[in-house]
This record gives structure tokens, sequence and C-alpha cells, in this order.
């Protein structure tokens, strides 16, 4: 067979992203088309106030999320992985990992979903005028710097959950350029100098032995290779010892970029929208934001091209709740439903709701949402007298609140004047065929395009990004995935409804009174 001799002689490529609620491995092949795959699904967990994974269930994951995908591909292919032609890992975006000069971890990793940043991040936006995200790294260091963590002192190097990995596979410390622009802003290929001059005469009476510059990773453009797979670190990953060392090994990215990449969205006036724990979008400029905007992130696209960014903490959390819900329901009354198949089922009648739906609302925070300056988490269900209460219309809400602050998020690039020719979507809430599209569509009034290969996300996206470090073809990125990996472009595309483009802003403003009445402190 054609694809276990490309999987033996060792050319296939391996993508791994460390998602929030799964590690998910892809393998690639000659076409670029996922061939196998594996996951291992866990969660965070809520410790000391801090959201958090433990680095000993990181390691554990990765090396259950490998075996997975090695036994897919001897169970589809008969062979055995031993080398690979090239890895990327992705991760969960910034966030906050410190270690000493040992690589001994100095506190909990601190992840996307905290918000204790506030102060830090708020100051740090004005002495930069830019805005800092809550769960940009800088944010992090400052507001432990702020409280007055003891292991500041100790710090020499901090990184992200995929820089992290990437360095126990034998990479250098370094992360690709749209990680690093959410760990400190980027000017020019690097980290902008006059914030990093800033920052540390903010800090200088702290008498640290370290300069910021020094600490962070090293700044890696797409196709650029951050080292080789060690012998150790094929090891590390393969607890069979079958995987040998020698495989490239891209720039580690976050979500955002793995995101681009497997939507072909790295070039200006596209964008993409990924949605499954979190959402995120990412429009790639023309031009600078005429002002700073708190509810956006101005990061760079993998090539470092200046890209604004909404990115929302909760999404399909509450959706998965009340599946959940809904399965025991099912269980009770004698019978069983698959997951995918309760998915489908939910999202294909919630596409049978009212435009508005039907008087219903609902608010999905698990935890806080830093675009509509929600600090803490809120869950809350409304419905209004006389509203019409129907599985249809209550799916309906649940579908619309995820992409929700998204929306209100999006609407201020549009008063900045922004041009979206088009927006690719991918991530699990698309999984249901058309569904999620057109309410993307018209949540945010343009063009929504879903891939064949949309369920796949970042873990495909990476693989891609590793494939174009072992061998660009003297392409850009953008050329490369245009004329190499989706010159057949292969999607769907949907334009928005009118009637679903004024029913989602008259169920906005039942949703902003919602959010604003849970702002409000007893």
């Amino acid at each position: 067979m054609k694809t276990a001799r490309y999987i033996g002689s060792g050319n296939a490529v391996l993508g791994i992203e460390i998602g929030s609620t799964r590690i998910k491995a892809v393998l690639i092949g000659e076409g670029f088309e996922p061939i196998a795959s594996g996951s291992y699904a866990w969660e965070n967990s809520f410790e000391n106030g801090v959201w958090t994974y433990s680095l000993h269930d990181v390691r554990k994951g990765m090396r259950n999320c490998y075996a997975d995908l090695a036994a897919d591909v001897e169970k589809r292919y008969g062979v055995t992985i031993t080398r690979l032609k090239a890895v990327g890992i992705s991760g969960m975006m910034h966030g906050y990992l410190p270690f000493d000069e040992n690589m001994n971890q100095l506190c909990e990793f601190r992840t996307w979903r905290n918000t204790t940043t506030e102060k830090a991040a708020k100051e740090l936006t004005e002495l930069f005028d830019f805005n800092i995200s809550l769960r940009w790294s800088i944010a992090h260091l400052y507001h432990a710097i702020l409280c007055g963590e003891p292991h500041v002192r100790n710090i020499h190097t901090i990184t992200t959950v995929a820089g992290y990995v990437n360095r126990l596979l034998g990479g250098a410390h370094a992360v690709g350029i749209c990680e690093a622009s959410g760990m400190f802003p980027i000017e020019g290929g690097g980290y902008n100098r006059r914030m990093l001059d800033l920052f540390d005469n903010l800090i200088a009476d702290k008498g640290y032995s370290w300069k910021t510059e020094d600490i962070l990773p090293k700044v890696l453009a797409a196709g650029e290779s951050s080292g080789i797979l060690t012998d150790e670190g094929a090891a590390f990953l393969d607890v069979s010892g079958r995987l040998k060392g020698g495989a490239i090994l891209c720039a580690p990215e976050g979500d955002a970029a793995t995101g681009m990449a497997a939507t072909n969205s790295v070039m200006p006036r596209t964008g993409n929208v990924s949605a499954g724990t979190s959402v995120f979008s990412m429009v790639v400029l023309e031009k600078s934001l005429e002002r700073v905007h708190r509810e956006l992130d101005v990061i760079a696209s993998p090539t470092g091209a200046p890209t604004a960014m909404v990115h929302c903490n909760n999404c399909t959390n509450e959706i998965n709740a009340w599946a959940e819900l809904f399965s025991q329901v099912i269980s009770m009354a004698g019978t069983d439903c698959p997951k995918d198949r309760l998915f489908e089922l939910l999202f294909t009648e919630a596409d049978k709701g009212d435009k508005d739906c039907g008087g219903l609302t609902a608010v999905n925070y698990l935890s806080g949402e830093p675009v509509t300056a929600a600090e803490n988490g809120c869950l809350l269900f409304e419905r209004e007298i006389g509203s019409s209460f129907t599985i249809a219309n209550f799916m309906r809400t649940q579908l619309y609140t995820a992409l929700a602050a998204l929306k209100y998020g999006m609407d201020i690039l549009r008063e900045e004047n922004v041009q979206i020719d088009e927006l690719f979507a991918h991530g699990g809430y698309f999984k249901t065929e058309g569904v999620g599209q057109r309410i993307l569509a018209a949540a945010v009034n343009a063009p929504v395009s879903v891939m064949k290969t949309a369920g796949e996300g970042g873990a495909w996206g990476i693989a891609l990004l590793a494939a174009y470090t072992a061998d660009s073809r003297n392409l850009s990125l953008g050329e490369y995935l245009n004329s190499v990996v989706f010159s057949s472009g292969e999607h769907t595309t949907v334009t928005p409804d009118s009637d679903t483009v004024k029913g989602f802003e008259k169920y906005m403003e039942r949703y902003m009174k919602a959010v604003t009445n849970a702002r409000v402190k007893p």
C-alpha cells in the first residue's frame, strides 16, 4: 500500500496540539491529507484560585496521545512508525510557565483561562500604549511581580506549553512568532525594543538579575526550524522505543497560528475563527488599527504580519454540559445515543429555532470573559415571560451565546473599517454541516467558509507548518498554502442571511443586559 510505504520510509509529518480538553495528534501523508490520528482527553483544574494543568499530565498526555496515533497507524496500514520527516508542536496560547536555570518549574502553569492579571495588564497597556491581554505571558509575569511572588527572582526562562514540549523533544528555547507575539509585543520580527526597555525600567528597582529579553524564548518565523528531534526526545514521546530521532522540529506555535495555517488565512483581508473550548478570530490587517482597544489583541501571523485577534475564554463548555445532561436522560430511558450523534441531533434541531431564540438568553462564562469585561465566571439561563421555550430555541440559544462575546469584539473591528473578504471556520463547533457556519456568518455579517478538514483543527495546522519547515519549496507561506496545500480549494461557503443577522442583533441586546447585570457585584 502506498501510504504504508510512505510511513515506513520516514517521510510522514506529525503534528500534535495540546488543546484545552484534548491532546490530538495527526499524521499527514504525501498530499498533506490526514492519514492517521490519536488523542488523549484531559481537563484543566482550578487549584488555589488558578486554572492550571500539571506538567506531569502534559507529559503523560503527550505519550498516551502518541501511543494512540501509533496504534492507529498499525491498525490501518500494518506498519510501525520508526522515523518521521518533521514534527510540529502546538498548544494553548500564551499563559505563564517559568523555570529556573535547571529547568525546575517555579510555579503552577497559569493558562489562558486565568483573569487575575487585570491590574497588571491595564498598567502595561497604559505604559506601552498597546493593548496587553490578561492571558499574555508578560501580564502574568508583571502580576507575579506586583504580588511579590518570590519565584520571580529565580526565573531563568519563561515559555508556553508548546515551547516546553518542544524543548523536551530536543528543540531550542524558542517559539513561533505568532506565539511569541502573545508573550510580549512584536515588532520587525522580534520583540519590541521600546517596550522591552520600558518594562525593564519599570521593574528596575526590584533588582532582578535578568533582563526581559533574556528570559523570553527566541522568536522564529514560519519555516524556521527550532531544532532536531533527539533520540532522547523520541524516547520521551514513544515509550515503546521504536521511534528514532532525526526529524526536523518546526517552530512551536499556539493554536492561533495553527488555525491560520489550517484555514489558509495568512494573507491580508482574510481571517479565521476557531471555535472549541474557547473561541477566537484572527483577521490579517492591511494597516494598523486607529485606536487601542482593550477588547482586541494585535499579534503576529505565522509570517509576522499584524493581525487583529478577538479571543474569548468561553465557547462550547455549556453546549457540552447540556449535551451530557441530555445523555443522562437518554440513559435513564434505557437507551443509548453516541455522543457524535447526540450533538448532530441537537445542532440540527437548533437550526429550526427562532432567529432571535424566541426570548431565551444564556451566559456561558465558566471563567471570566475579558472581551466583555466580566472578571469572574457566570453561568446562567433566562427566559422571558411568554418566551417560546422549545428544545430548538434552547439549543439555538446555546449556539448563539457560544459566539456572542466574539461578535461583540468583531463589531469593534467593523467600527475600525477593517475589511474582511472571507472568514474560514474550523473546530468542533462546525462539525455538524452548515449549522454553526450559518450562525457565525450572521454573527460577523460576512461570508464564512468551512473546509472539509475543519474538524482536524490545530493538530493538522501545525503538521502543515512542520511540512513547510521541512520543504518550503522556496515559497512564502502564503504561496505554499495556496498553490501546494489548498490548490483544490475544497470548501463550502455561506453568506449571511439577513433575517438571522437581525435575529442575532436582537439576541445580543438581551445578552449584553444579562452580562451587564452579572458584572454588577452585590
